[in-house]
């Protein structure tokens, strides 16, 4: 693995226990300049895994607790009237940072939700007719508690396009679990996560994920899995093209994690699955039958084959 990966990576496991997996995913959509959405029940740490993120690298973080109250100003900033000057001034709001923890998503009301699609998708926020550019590197790490769970409103198709994946975090085993234990009663599980990267090394590393190199026959397996998803009977909306786009950078982040500078078929298969199944709607007789999105993108890859290459 990339050595700046590693010492990443060490950073946030020094908090978050046996979710290396996840820890992976995460550090893939950062590098790949994705955004992420915990689902998960409370508890799981969905909240210390972004935060951990946030303190394992020198750039500035805001956390946004939503509530059913919560006003789309109370994200985006506010324009206030300066009585000394006599004019109104411009307020950025807690989304103006590099990495934004957008906490309880789905229980604030989705006028409220909306107030993210401009600056998930445009690195910039609306105030009163004046555009504000966030910082850059910039990220949006949402979490949500699951749909059947009491006071909680479903983010609208266009929301969850906007997010690279859609991730669960998960129990810990028991040997995690255990080791969870001994960390907490020694005193060590919540201790300050020191910075191990700057924002340019980030930057960076960005730089050189979008250099990874997807041969010709790697592009066309990722535009016939997403062509599969929308040709499929089972599937009422099918993959965007916003979402072929981020399957092919998640691709080049995950064979930069592997420190390679090309991607071999199963990163595109690994990036398909952790890319489309939040983007796709099923058919009314697919949810019936309880097929769920991530089997479906697990059949498609069974179907589609990679070609061989031609350069």
């Amino acid at each position: 693995m990339n050595e700046k990966v590693v010492r990443l990576k060490a950073a946030i496991e020094q908090r978050i226990v046996g979710k290396g997996d996840v820890i992976d995913k995460l550090i893939a959509a950062f590098l790949a300049e994705g955004h992420v959405l915990l689902e998960d029940v409370p508890g799981v740490g969905k909240t210390s895994l972004a935060k951990s993120l946030a303190d394992s690298v020198a750039l500035s973080f805001a956390r946004i607790q939503c509530t059913p109250d919560t006003m789309p100003s109370d994200i985006t900033g506010v324009s206030i009237f300066n009585s000394k000057d006599q004019s109104f001034q411009v307020v950025p709001g807690p989304v103006v940072n590099n990495i934004v923890l957008v906490d309880e998503l789905n229980r604030t009301s989705p006028k409220t939700q909306s107030a993210l699609l401009q600056v998930m998708e445009e690195n910039q926020v609306t105030i009163d007719g004046k555009e504000i550019s966030v910082p850059n590197p910039f990220m949006v790490i949402g979490t949500q508690n699951p749909m059947e769970m009491a006071g909680t409103y479903p983010l609208p198709e266009a929301q969850l396009d906007r997010f690279m994946m859609k991730l669960s975090v998960g129990y810990p085993n028991a040997d995690a679990s255990n080791d969870m234990v001994s960390r907490f009663l020694e005193g060590q599980l919540h201790q300050e996560t020191k910075p191990v990267l700057s924002g340019d090394d980030i930057n960076e590393m960005r730089t050189q994920v979008k250099a990874v190199t997807i041969k010709d026959n790697l592009r066309d397996y990722a535009v016939n899995i997403v062509e599969a998803t929308r040709n499929n009977s089972e599937v009422a909306c099918g993959a965007s093209p916003r979402a072929l786009l981020s399957l092919l950078r998640c691709a080049q982040a995950i064979a930069f994690m592997a420190d390679r500078d090309y991607c071999i078929p199963e990163d595109i298969a690994e990036a398909a699955k952790l890319t489309l199944p939040h983007r796709i709607i099923l058919t009314s007789e697919a949810k019936l039958s309880r097929t769920t999105k991530e089997f479906l993108i697990t059949s498609i890859l069974q179907q589609v084959k990679c070609g061989q290459a031609t350069n």
